[in-house]
């Protein structure tokens, strides 16, 4: 029997991972493919983001999809009417509204996808990111590939002596190293 008042089922998706672990090329892969069924995509990233572009995601293998970039978590659930999925990057720089953002987008039926550094520098769980992992459906955790022994790496390296929390780079400023070699380092300290 057809229910004409069936409720669309949305869920959350997040996709975590060090530096260079293919994170944003995954999220864009995912919104591409809903772009091409059809679906109405709407894709953010934290206004603090401009590495390669001010308005879009951008992998690390130069990879592009448009975005809209915002300074809070709040304004993604203002630009979300009329959507079937809703990309996020770099979720750890948003403040942690987002993860109740991320819910309520999901119990309107929206599909969620969150792509975001898991560990930061120090290899501490990072912003929001550890909160979004226990309330999605599906979490897909990425590697690189250490650049020091060849092991998979889950640890993002910084390079120079900033204690900063938050400071974007890119290969000049962090490395991707394994457990080893990131304890080896760090027992150096």
């Amino acid at each position: 029997m057809f229910l004409e008042s069936a409720k669309k089922a949305g869920w959350i998706e997040v996709i975590c991972g060090s530096m260079f672990s293919g994170k944003t090329e995954e999220l864009i892969r995912r919104l591409k493919r809903a772009k091409f069924a059809n679906q109405r995509v709407e894709i953010f990233k934290p206004m603090i983001d401009i590495r390669y572009s001010k308005e879009e995601v951008v992998s690390h293998d130069s990879n592009i999809i448009r975005s809209t970039p915002i300074e809070s978590s709040a304004g993604i659930l203002l630009n979300t009417a009329n959507t079937d999925v809703v990309g996020v990057d770099e979720a750890q720089f948003f403040d942690n509204g987002i993860v109740e953002v991320c819910q309520t987008l999901a119990a309107n039926g929206i599909r969620v996808i969150v792509a975001g550094l898991d560990m930061d520098y120090t290899g501490k769980p990072f912003g929001p990111m550890p909160n979004l992992m226990a309330v999605a459906e599906y979490v897909t955790k990425v590697h690189a590939i250490c650049v020091r022994c060849g092991n998979l790496a889950h640890h993002s390296h910084r390079l120079s002596d900033s204690d900063k929390l938050v400071m974007l780079g890119e290969k000049e400023s962090y490395e991707p190293i394994c457990r080893h070699c990131f304890n080896q380092l760090n027992s150096n300290r």
